[in-house]
This record gives structure tokens, sequence and C-alpha cells, in this order.
């Protein structure tokens, strides 16, 4: 999973992201909320891990500005040394997904990682799942939409439902190649490319049909719901982060 922590304490992230990466996940480091939230315009994480007293934007600030924008799905754990009951109950209420309070206990930080990921992920095990009007099954790789049922290669199924499971949120291409092909794959980009294409014809993303694909300028894709706000219309304090769609 690729892992996200902010703290502007170094010894703390640099703690953090050792024990991610030793259990096998990617971790990217930040010491200021702008930088993560500038981030988000270039990578998609599947975990965000935020100290809550920062200079600039508190790890508070940067939960809720995350929770109304493009990536509100994003789970996130928060690790501070605010210990009070009420500051528990505000970053809970804000939107994290779970709540530690510093000093860090390893077993404790990684079992709590472990359960949040388990929980953000725990429908895709099914054999089968319906997003809307599609019904994705996993043993036949095909999807049945209207009338139709197409049939998908292993990749392209993969693709699919991942852009059904996180529908109106921007994935980047990075995201995309290491969940899709692996973290070792070495492809072309343009491959990526050639397999969206191929799900948007097989499943006829068009406006007309309620569901559009389109690419994120200089980022990756988004499939959203058309005629539906969803999460195409960022507040007007995350405007200034959000990547762009582009119109063609």
């Amino acid at each position: 999973m690729r892992c996200a922590v902010v703290d502007d304490d170094r010894a703390q992230t640099a703690l953090v992201q050792k024990l991610l990466e030793g259990a096998g996940h990617h971790c990217d480091v930040f010491h200021q909320g702008r930088a993560l939230i500038s981030r988000l315009r270039q990578d998609t994480y599947d975990l965000l891990v935020l100290d809550w007293s920062m200079p600039g934007l508190s790890g508070l600030e940067v939960l809720k500005t995350v929770r109304h924008g493009p990536y509100a799905g994003t789970p996130v754990l928060m690790l501070t040394a605010r210990a009070d009951d009420a500051d528990v109950v505000t970053g809970l209420e804000a939107g994290a997904d779970d709540y530690i309070v510093k000093p860090l206990v390893p077993e404790v930080f990684l079992a709590r990682v472990d359960a949040i990921l388990r929980r953000a992920h725990k429908a895709r095990g099914a054999s089968s799942v319906v997003h809307g009007a599609f019904a994705f099954d996993r043993l036949s790789e095909t999807v049945r939409f209207g009338e139709t049922t197409a049939k998908l290669t292993a990749k392209e199924f993969a693709l699919a439902l991942a852009f059904f499971e996180n529908l109106s949120r921007p994935l980047a291409r990075a995201w995309l190649l290491e969940t899709i092909w692996g973290t070792t794959a070495d492809i072309e980009s343009r491959t990526l490319d050639a397999h969206v294409s191929k799900i948007r014809a097989k499943l006829q993303l068009r406006a007309e049909t309620g569901y559009r694909l389109l690419p994120v300028y200089s980022y990756g894709y988004r499939l959203e719901r058309t005629g539906t706000e969803g999460g195409a219309h960022a507040p007007s304090h995350f405007q200034e982060f959000a990547p762009r769609v582009a119109s063609g």
C-alpha cells in the first residue's frame, strides 16, 4: 500500500517510515501539511498518517481539507501528542479513521494500520460486487450492465474495478501502475492509457450512459458519474490544490 506520513518531528517520521516500509508498504514523508496537499496533485495514497500540531496547516486542517475534497475516501490515522478526550473526539468527528496518542508503540501502530486498511478494502475480497448499474464478477472477469455482458482481460478487470471503487477520486498514474501491474512492473506508461481506452469502449463509459472516465491533467484518471455532483466539485478552499480534469 502507498502511505504518507506528515509530521514536523523528523525523528518521528523516520520511525513511522521505517515501520511502514518494514511491513511492506511504500511510505512518503512530509514535514508540513501544505506539502502533502500539494503532493496529492501528483500521487494517490491508501493511507495518511497525520500529526496534529504542525507549523502552517495543522493536521486537523489537513484532515478537513482532505475530507472535503476529491480525496475524501482516503483513510486517515491521527498520530499526535494531543491526548485530551476532547481532542480525540474532535479528530474522529473531523473524519479520522483512528486516533493514536504519542509516544508511538510500534506493535499497536502497525495493528491499527492493518485494521484501517482491512476495513478500507474489505469489500474487495468478494467474488462479485455491484457499483450502480455495473455488476462485476471476479470469477469470470466479466462486467454486466443493462443487457450487455463485457468480457475483460485480467488487467482490464482489475483496472475497471479500481476506478469504480474510487468513484470521483482522482487516481495517480503511479498508483494505478503499482496497484494493477505490481511494484516491480517495468512497463511503458502508454500501456495504462491503452487499457483505459479499452475499458472506456467495452463498458461504454460515456457521458450519455451515466459515467465518464476522464484524464486528469499531469496526474492520472478519474471516473465520475454524470449528472451528479459527487466528488467532481471541491470546495473553494481546496481548489488551489485539486488536479485539473482534461476536457478532451
